[in-house]
């Protein structure tokens, strides 16, 4: 059952994110003093002493040309008002109502589709006595005054909420079979997109959904928060319908260059991001081609073991398409040597190209991803590697490995048996995880091996 969906608005500034970030109980959204931080709209599963709704978090509205990043970012907001049950329109108390206040309220009035419950924030202490006063003018009904910093006036939030959407509450019984239900399908495909400002992460996100649901543009940067959307993938080859999360973070550039406190926290969000993945896809640009960063943030992923893709995105406008392509394969092989044989596609966002076999593709390496290998086959595949290829004898003693089991999944991770493992080279460890990854099914998946020594019982420290 879908929960009621609340709808943040106000003008920058005023902290609409912090009082996301006080309902849903974490923080999600990034918060700074400075305005313009949030610039798509982030949903989380706020609860309000019983009350349980969708919040939605919204860029700051503001007066500017549609055309322009802050023209776009409203008519983000605006948009988010279809399938609200309750706008929440937020003002500074302290600051007072403002010209842009006024103009927000208008809309809002304009539109009588969507009920607003009007919030005065910053009203700890006396400071904001005179902005909460101020509200009345608006006519929007008695303000609800809160400090969404320090959770004071919830409890008046609450009173404001619950006759407007305490009837859409879900019911318990129902939800419970809906549940049962969704337990029989497959869970979501939790697939993020990575890259460099600019690759075109946020417009792929759009064309994979069919709408314009993040902020894009030319400048680089747009995307902030690591934005997460719920999305069914209809399998065009089988008509099978499969859910996934998709995942929107901000561009990761060379850590030097990253001075913005506002980016540190972005690229902090994105490496967050990367760690609650399944599956990554880095994006590449294809008018840039393949550069260190590109490189450095594929070890990243494969470091924290997430399945990696690497898709090379506006394929419609590049140069040269085939050496374009074949260069990026060997530089791939040889930069990411932890890891040979990542999966690389061409793609593009603005004619659809490769969008559907991307999406099959993350499907596919999750499944090798979550794979665990029976152990009457994987130690019928270690006796096999070691009569290919005995491990060797340093100082004309030979190291003995015992037996190997695998210890977890997602990512698979292995343990070896043995003595003098602290000797054993770095090039045979090489040997048995590229053979496991090929000859297991694990395909591009990283693959972690650890080594432990089987201590002696009789042997006195």
């Amino acid at each position: 059952m879908r929960l009621p969906q609340v709808i943040i608005i106000g003008r920058p500034n005023v902290g609409k994110s912090t009082l996301f970030n006080r309902l849903v109980g974490k923080k999600l959204a990034l918060v700074d003093d400075q305005p313009g931080v949030t610039r798509d709209r982030r949903f989380g599963e706020a609860h309000l002493l019983g009350l349980d709704f969708t919040i939605v978090d919204t860029a700051g509205w503001e007066d500017e040309d549609p055309a322009s990043l802050p023209g776009r970012m409203r008519m983000q907001t605006e948009a988010s008002l279809k399938g609200a049950d309750v706008a929440l329109f937020v003002i500074d108390a302290r600051a007072g109502l403002t010209p842009l206040d006024e103009e927000i309220g208008r809309y809002l009035r304009q539109q009588s589709e969507v009920p607003v419950v009007l919030v005065a924030n910053k009203t700890e202490g006396r400071a904001g006595d005179h902005g909460l006063f101020e509200a009345f003018s608006l006519g929007f009904g008695d303000p609800v005054g809160l400090s969404a910093e320090h959770g004071e006036g919830l409890a008046d939030l609450f009173e404001a909420l619950q006759p407007l959407i305490e009837h859409l509450q879900p019911d318990e019984e129902a939800e419970a079979e809906e549940l049962d239900d969704e337990a029989l399908e497959a869970a979501p495909l939790k697939l993020a997109i990575v890259g460099r400002p600019n690759a075109g992460k946020s417009t792929l996100i759009n064309a994979l959904l069919g709408e314009d649901r993040l902020l894009t543009g030319p400048e680089a940067g747009i995307t902030r928060d690591s934005i997460a959307i719920d999305w069914n993938w209809t399998d065009p080859a089988s008509g099978e319908t499969r859910p996934v999360r998709l995942i929107d973070t901000a561009g990761m550039r060379k850590k030097a260059q990253v001075t913005d406190k506002l980016e540190k926290l972005a690229v902090a969000d994105a490496r967050h991001a990367v760690d609650f993945a399944e599956v990554v896809v880095l994006l590449l640009d294809a008018t840039r081609g393949l550069e260190h960063q590109d490189l450095k943030i594929a070890s990243l992923v494969l470091e924290e073991g997430r399945a990696l893709i690497i898709a090379i995105n506006k394929w419609d406008v590049a140069e040269n398409a085939s050496g374009l392509f074949n260069g990026i394969r060997a530089a791939l092989d040889e930069g990411l040597a932890q890891v040979r044989g990542v999966p690389l596609l061409a793609v593009s966002a603005r004619t659809g190209k490769g969008l559907d076999q991307l999406v099959k593709a993350a499907f596919d390496l999750r499944t090798a991803w979550s794979r665990r290998v029976p152990t009457a086959l994987l130690n019928r595949w270690f006796d096999e590697a070691l009569a290919k290829n005995p491990p060797p004898a340093p100082g004309g003693k030979r190291i003995k490995l015992r037996y190997i089991t695998q210890a977890k999944t997602r990512p698979p991770g292995f343990v070896l048996f043995g003595t003098r493992l602290d000797d054993l080279p770095a090039s045979y460890r090489r040997y048995l995880v590229n053979g496991i990854r090929r000859d297991l099914g694990f395909d591009a998946v990283p693959v972690r091996l650890t080594l432990r020594s089987a201590k002696n019982p009789f042997k006195k420290d």
